[in-house]
């Protein structure tokens, strides 16, 4: 199911979108979150052992937080081998253009953070 329409705007518009992974977390964190052909992407920039992606990975549950809206999504480790990734890679690199993105965007866009990337499904309540 694809994820409300204001949701996609948002991601073309705002470079932060707010996620909470898992049940146990009680605060949100802003991340880059790309749209490919209206699917949702994000990767872990840190890579961290106890972070929004590990607590999807266990879970599978979340929610986005995006203007004034709160939305339950699902996610699904994308593999490194998949080949979404050059797609994702070139909505990362043609999304976040600034100056003081660069480093970040580049960086992210490497193959080191294929096997730290989700994909995200809309959950209706």
């Amino acid at each position: 199911m694809n994820f409300p329409k204001e949701f996609y705007r948002h991601l073309e518009t705002e470079d932060y979108t707010e996620i909470k992974g898992g049940i146990d977390r009680r605060t949100f964190l802003e991340i880059w979150v790309v749209a490919v052909d209206n699917r949702i992407f994000a990767r872990s920039w840190n890579k961290s052992e106890r972070s929004w992606f590990t607590a999807f990975f266990e879970t599978g549950i979340g929610q986005f937080k995006y203007c004034d809206q709160i939305i339950e999504i699902s996610g699904k480790k994308v593999e490194p081998d998949d080949e979404l990734h050059g797609l994702i890679n070139e909505a990362y690199l043609t999304r976040y253009t600034e100056k003081e993105n660069r480093f970040y965007e580049s960086g992210i866009s490497q193959a080191e953070y294929f096997d730290y990337t989700m994909e995200f499904f809309y959950t209706e309540k």
